[in-house]
């Protein structure tokens, strides 16, 4: 059985690097694409292999499928604190911050690019072309920054507009209000003044009337009074 198990075990390691032997063999001729699928061969047989992983990472870094790449830098990163044991560990591992910088520059996330090259700088303070692209990673996130900043202040400045139009229509529509309301109060009160005075009138009216029938009813009264009069000194005459 342990000979059985130690026969596999051999087996696997063998595939394991034939399979990346194969692949760096393409990737050196920059056939990225048959590279990854042998790297991808060498973690079915063992996916806990960093150098597959790390090559693999690389083959799809130099196909430009950037998350893909990132997701396998960030499994090789998770074995940083064994990595910076050895000289090769530290150089690949600087290599990945390197080119995990560089995803970040597409991606145009410079905050993370920044970080990352910092990350491999402390692991290789010589590499120029990593000093460089932080350079430029910084002025590009500093760009970023003020740009972001005039957008923020345009919006407000905006939105501040749009609410002192909001405020000046609200105002507008409150005045026109007020006008239609004093003019329907106007027209109000002046009916009110005029079915006043039409009272006023017709209380005269009335009066004048009365005093007339008054008058007509005395100048009667007096009239048969003088009639009556008449007569009785035509009677007396006789």
């Amino acid at each position: 059985m342990i000979l059985l198990l130690c026969s596999g075990s051999v087996f696997a390691q063998k595939a394991e690097r034939k399979n990346i032997r194969e692949g760096n063999n393409l990737y050196q001729n920059e056939k990225f694409t048959e590279a990854e699928i042998a790297y991808r061969k060498s973690l079915e047989v063992n996916p806990r292999s960093s150098e597959g992983t790390y090559n693999l990472g690389n083959a799809l870094y130099k196909q430009k499928k950037f998350p893909e790449a990132a997701e396998q830098y960030q499994l090789i990163a998770g074995q940083a604190e064994k990595m910076v044991e050895t000289p090769e560990g530290k150089a690949r591992l600087a290599e990945i911050f390197h080119n995990a910088g560089n995803i970040g520059m597409q991606n145009k996330e410079y905050a993370k690019s920044v970080e990352a090259y910092k990350q491999s700088l402390r692991l290789n303070p010589k590499d120029d072309e990593t000093r460089y692209n932080l350079a430029l990673a910084q002025k590009l996130l500093q760009d970023q920054q003020n740009q972001q900043n005039e957008d923020q202040n345009q919006d407000q400045n905006e939105d501040k507009k749009e609410d002192q139009d909001k405020q000046d229509q609200q105002q507008q529509n409150q005045d026109q209000q007020q006008q239609q309301d004093d003019k329907k109060q106007d027209k109000t009160q002046e009916q009110q003044q005029q079915n006043e005075q039409m009272s006023k009138d017709n209380a005269q009216q009335m009066l004048d009337a009365f005093l007339q029938d008054e008058k007509d009813t005395q100048e009667k009264v007096k009239k048969a009074q003088a009639q009556q009069q008449q007569r009785r000194r035509t009677d007396k005459e006789w």
